[in-house]
């Protein structure tokens, strides 16, 4: 199962060179660039852990580049976002994420149903990699 979050999901894995152009572009909005990574893609997990801290000032896609290098060689087998922040007034909010690495498996997740009192059915939805292993060694062999 292929995960599908944020912008360019539904398309193949972006090269090195077209993270590099989408970089530049946030960078010449302004946007302050910062790096995640998870082995738990939940759609509702929206904390994932910080690779250093966020890149403001920056004016080249180099440094996010190298950044992103040296994040895939410790997490090489999770999911790996960017972020590209807007802090003007009035926005203050994430303008841009986008996936930039995931493992060489993608277990996907499975539906759980539950029946409650009446006609009441509530779903949940929990990935496989989290029953597997414990935070931090999902993916590994």
């Amino acid at each position: 199962m292929r995960i599908t979050q944020g912008a360019f999901s539904f398309l193949p894995d972006l090269t090195d060179r077209q993270i590099a152009a989408q970089v530049e572009h946030c960078l010449r909005q302004g946007w302050a660039v910062s790096i995640e990574y998870t082995d738990d893609p939940h759609p509702r997990n929206t904390y994932w852990s910080m690779w250093g801290n966020p890149m403001f000032d920056l004016v080249d896609a180099a440094g996010v580049m190298r950044e992103l290098a040296d994040c895939r060689a410790a997490h090489g087998d999770t999911y790996i976002r960017i972020n590209a922040f807007d802090s003007s007034h009035g926005w203050e909010t994430v303008r841009m994420s986008f996936l930039v690495n995931r493992p060489r498996v993608e277990p996907g997740f499975r539906l759980e149903r539950q029946d409650g009192e009446g006609r009441v059915v509530r779903y949940t939805l929990e990935s496989y990699a989290v029953a597997r292993a414990p935070e931090g060694h999902r993916y590994s062999a």
